[in-house]
């Protein structure tokens, strides 16, 4: 008879951890970013008008805004998937590239 073997349990994972876990895959999209931590959420700035928060189950960031109803757009992505959170903050990441460059000044110390 095989022995039976308990299966993990979900594990459980630190708001500090995933933003963490998140900064570590986008290092590997060559994106830099910051790591903020307190009061039990994590922030991660990634650029201007781009800031994940890392709470409870899920990673949110800001997507644009609705000038109809005159609020902020969100998308969000679970905790247990950081390498795909990160293609898709790196697709917002592209896009405020592009509309929000750096400044001439700092791009001239840019390597």
């Amino acid at each position: 008879m095989y022995p039976q073997h308990a299966l993990p349990g979900p594990q459980v994972v630190t708001s500090l951890d995933a933003a963490q876990q998140l900064q570590r895959e986008l290092i590997h999209l060559n994106i830099s970013s910051d790591v903020h931590d307190g009061y039990g959420i994590a922030l991660i700035s990634v650029w201007v008008g781009l800031i994940v928060w890392c709470h409870h189950d899920a990673f949110w960031w800001r997507t644009g805004w609705e000038p109809g109803r005159k609020r902020a757009v969100y998308a969000w992505h679970p905790l247990s998937e950081p390498e795909r959170a990160a293609r898709r903050v790196a697709l917002r990441y592209a896009e405020l590239r592009r509309s929000h460059p750096h400044s001439g000044l700092i791009a001239d110390v840019q390597p």
